[in-house]
């Protein structure tokens, strides 16, 4: 599967994550998916409730209002993206416990170095974890 992203959404996803910084940013990302090209077309940043530097829970009422206007714009729910202020691009034991739903792309956003790391992963069983091609755009 490979995932195409527009430059200004990656813009926005690390614009969000060095605002955040030291705490953890996370949001939704919505699009449109093929059998093996996903098109990202939106990054929603919301509210982390825990407001913590090493998890993320978020808000169900701001989720559920932005499910239903990603699904006004005609895209689908494509998965959720957070930040890793001082560690790597991958999940972290949490990460994969939390990661209840296999259908979901998990983009993860790392700080830890000068330059900002996005990857996206799926993770199946709560365990088993792939990395899925990204490729940023120029738009």
């Amino acid at each position: 599967m490979i995932i195409n992203l527009a430059k200004s959404s990656y813009e926005k996803l690390v614009e969000d994550a060095k605002e955040r910084f030291p705490k953890e940013a996370c949001g939704l990302v919505a699009g449109t998916k093929e059998e093996k090209v996903v098109e990202v077309k939106e990054v929603v940043p919301m509210t982390n409730l825990d407001d913590s530097a090493e998890h993320f829970t978020l808000d169900p009422q701001e989720q559920f209002k932005v499910a239903k206007e990603i699904r006004k714009q005609g895209y689908e729910l494509l998965g959720n993206y957070h930040s890793h202020p001082f560690t790597p691009a991958r999940p972290s034991a949490e990460d994969k416990k939390l990661a209840y739903n296999e259908e979901l792309i998990y983009f993860i956003i790392s700080l830890a170095e000068s330059e900002p790391i996005l990857k996206a992963f799926k993770i199946e069983e709560q365990e088993l974890v792939s990395e899925l091609e990204l490729q940023i755009e120029n738009n």
